[in-house]
């Protein structure tokens, strides 16, 4: 990886109002709450991060992955996004644990995830969750700039300014990660 790779790398971005027919239904419904999101198409093989940036040569460090846990508490469960950047990982057992209010958490099963969302494993982007979900935005992402996050499909990428992500509905901006 080059350190003077951008986010945007080397893909095609347009306006991603003028393009829901390459996203996921929920995200094309909820676009108008990222009004500076650009979508690109991209291989579907390639739409894992690592993969996703050395073939488009998007830094790493403008990429943020969306992970959605399931934390239970007294019999009930409770789902909530999280993002973070793809150098960072997630504090899942602790700060997010607790703030979310959980005895257990974990990261939801991969069928849970898919049919919640109406978005496609691999692809799942906070843009479109269900009404009433948290979703924690990890502080280093909403000072990232320009972030590569999910479209809903394997098949695109969203690239939007991640200040866009911390106002998202259900949004809270927290510290998430573990010290590097």
């Amino acid at each position: 990886m080059s350190e003077d790779w951008t986010a945007a790398g080397t893909l095609a971005w347009e306006p991603a109002a003028e393009h829901p027919e390459i996203v996921a239904p929920p995200v094309a419904a909820a676009l108008s709450s990222v009004p500076s999101a650009r979508v690109a198409t991209i291989d579907p093989e390639l739409a894992d991060t690592a993969a996703f940036c050395e073939a488009y040569q998007s830094n790493p460090a403008h990429s943020a992955n969306c992970v959605v846990v399931a934390g239970r508490r007294a019999g009930e469960t409770t789902y909530a996004a999280v993002m973070v950047l793809a150098t960072d990982r997630a504090d899942v057992n602790g700060i997010i644990r607790r703030h979310l209010g959980s005895r257990k958490i974990s990261f939801a099963p991969m069928d849970d995830a898919v049919e919640l969302t109406g978005m496609e494993y691999g692809g799942i982007t906070p843009v479109g969750l269900p009404d009433g979900w948290p979703i924690l935005v990890d502080e280093a992402v909403a000072a990232a700039g320009e972030v590569v996050i999910g479209s809903g499909v394997r098949g695109s990428k969203l690239l939007v300014d991640a200040r866009e992500l911390a106002s998202l509905p259900g949004a809270e901006v927290i510290a998430l990660t573990l010290p590097r």
